[in-house]
């Protein structure tokens, strides 16, 4: 029974992973709606440039949060060996 849990959990993992890869190909645009009129004025090149500061900018706490997220499930695999 064990066992059958471990595989669960890494196909879900593996599924989530899938998942969360698919899903990032699409265009993100992450503009809220005081950028998106702000964009509109500046021109498209300029529109674009701010859209992808606005997405570099969101990979720090996305990162900091995975990380963490991954220091804690080590954590408890070592508590569960």
């Amino acid at each position: 029974m064990r066992i059958l849990k471990k595989y669960k959990q890494y196909i879900l993992n593996t599924g989530l992973f899938f998942g969360m890869f698919f899903l990032s190909l699409f265009t993100a645009t992450a503009q809220c709606s005081i950028c998106t009129k702000t964009a509109s004025q500046l021109g498209k090149e300029s529109a674009t440039g701010l859209n992808n500061g606005i997405v570099y900018l969101m990979i720090l706490p996305f990162a900091i949060g995975g990380y963490i997220a991954w220091r804690w499930w080590k954590n408890e695999q070592s508590i569960e060996s």
